[in-house]
């Protein structure tokens, strides 16, 4: 299926589709098929908001996930703080320990601050 047009919501010919999905509408595409010799026309929507939680476990791979290990970072190391944050590591406040895929630890080289 190829794209023919992509309109925004409130352009001419998107009315219709702007009345009945209001602010959720994103934009509406028209595709044709020659084969079947069709035309679509699409909506894409959306369907759910939330906020942006960073350094969820969710955005690792499962395998990294089965090999999380908890390291400790003193209060004043801010450098290694920032090194483990943007590798994905999670904070657990109440244990004070990051934790890490063992991974990414060793790729870092916080080996020796690794805790049970």
């Amino acid at each position: 299926m190829e794209v023919i047009k992509t309109l925004r919501p409130g352009d001419s010919g998107t009315k219709r589709l702007t009345a009945r999905y209001g602010d959720r509408l994103i934009c509406v595409r028209y595709r044709k098929d020659e084969a079947l010799n069709r035309r679509y026309t699409t909506v894409e929507l959306i369907v759910d908001e939330g906020p942006i939680e960073k350094n969820k476990l969710y955005r690792l791979a499962p395998e990294e996930r089965a090999l999380m290990v908890n390291i400790y970072v003193a209060h004043g190391d801010n450098d290694v703080r920032r090194q483990v944050i943007e590798a994905g590591g999670v904070y657990m406040a109440d244990r004070k320990l990051w934790a890490l895929p063992l991974g990414k630890v060793v790729k870092l080289g916080l080996i020796d601050r690794l805790k049970q």
